[in-house]
């Protein structure tokens, strides 16, 4: 008799791949960053951001080569869900959020516009790589404009992203980044063997992930969709969970709302627009997906708003509520989803 099934077997030594390649693709990118020049608050708001995403990136073009379009969209829907409802969710469950990172009045215009401008791209059933061109485009256009405003920042908030750095936040920069720096070439060498060591990580966790995924949907009769919004999905979103709470523990609280949102809005328009211009044959989009998980995503974004904009604070109780919200759509989507 089986103890545990080979899929669920294949499933978790790709989830604990992803897990591994994901810390050292934050720790060597951020910290190749860091020697190479590049500002600690840009580092936080876009190398932690996307590097957090690199799961999502791998499981979607792993998908989408497979023939498994609905996993990869479905995947990236389910992520942000679990970013937005449960783990800032949480974040504010433990600490009241105050909202004080000027970039906000970016992202948050940003992620509203980036799920309305993916529902209305699946409304057709496929999101083609024409259409995961005009994303990666946009992803660009929003990069650039993160950065001009983040030359704006308050000298509070540059100093929340430095102590991120120099008091070893993630061990991605560490104190030791300006004596790191003067060794030159080998050091660069060192983290720049680390990034591409986790990239090759990820990417073989990804296949067998997905593979797992795939084997575990038609073993319990389940859509991949389902399974790509689920266990996928949550698997996936580990990085920016470790993230937000060691965050969230140390009171860098615009470091764990930065990281949330940029990698909800990278994992739409970077993330799925690569996995689309990956797919020749393009990403299918499920009906269900189409009317129901797609818009729900762009639903709970727009439901930011009046949370974020109310006393610039996300509360408890509101925090708590996100949580909920996110438990009962996971338990319907377990146990009633077809």
């Amino acid at each position: 008799m089986e103890l545990i099934p080979d899929g669920w077997l294949i499933f978790i030594a790709g989830f604990l791949m992803l897990v591994v390649g994901a810390e050292l693709v934050v720790r060597g990118g951020s910290r190749l960053a860091a020697l190479l020049g590049i500002k600690p608050l840009i580092i936080g708001l876009t190398v932690v951001s996307i590097g957090t995403s690199v799961p999502e990136l791998a499981v979607g073009v792993a998908a989408g080569l497979q023939g498994s379009g609905p996993l990869a969209v479905a995947n990236i829907a389910g992520t942000n869900l679990v970013n937005i409802l449960f783990i800032l969710g949480l974040s504010a469950f433990l600490r009241p959020l105050p909202l004080h990172l000027q970039v906000i009045k970016l992202d948050l215009p940003m992620m509203i516009v980036a799920a309305a401008a993916l529902a209305g791209l699946a409304s057709d059933g496929v999101l083609t790589p024409l259409e995961g061109g005009l994303m990666i485009g946009a992803s660009i256009i929003y990069t650039i404009l993160l950065i001009r405003i983040s030359r704006r920042e308050s000298p509070l908030v540059k100093k929340e992203f430095e102590d991120m750095c120099d008091g070893g936040f993630m061990e991605t920069c560490g104190r030791d980044s300006l004596a790191a720096r003067r060794k030159g070439a080998v050091i660069r060498a060192k983290y720049g063997a680390i990034l591409v060591a986790g990239m090759g990580i990820t990417v073989m966790g990804a296949e067998w992930l997905v593979d797992g995924a795939i084997a575990i949907a038609r073993s319990m009769q389940v859509s991949e969709a389902v399974i790509g919004l689920s266990i996928v999905a949550i698997g996936t979103s580990s990085p920016e969970l470790v993230t937000t709470i060691v965050a969230t523990l140390r009171s860098e609280r615009d470091v764990a709302i930065g990281n949330l949102l940029g990698s909800s809005i990278y994992n739409i328009l970077l993330i799925l627009g690569l996995t689309a211009l990956a797919t020749p044959a393009g990403l299918t989009v499920t009906r269900n997906l189409q009317l129901f998980d797609i818009p729900l995503m762009t639903l709970v974004a727009l439901a930011c708003v009046p949370v974020f904009l109310t006393g610039r604070c996300i509360s408890r109780t509101e925090g708590g509520l996100g949580v909920a919200a996110y438990l009962i759509y996971l338990i319907w989507l377990v146990m009633f989803r077809p």
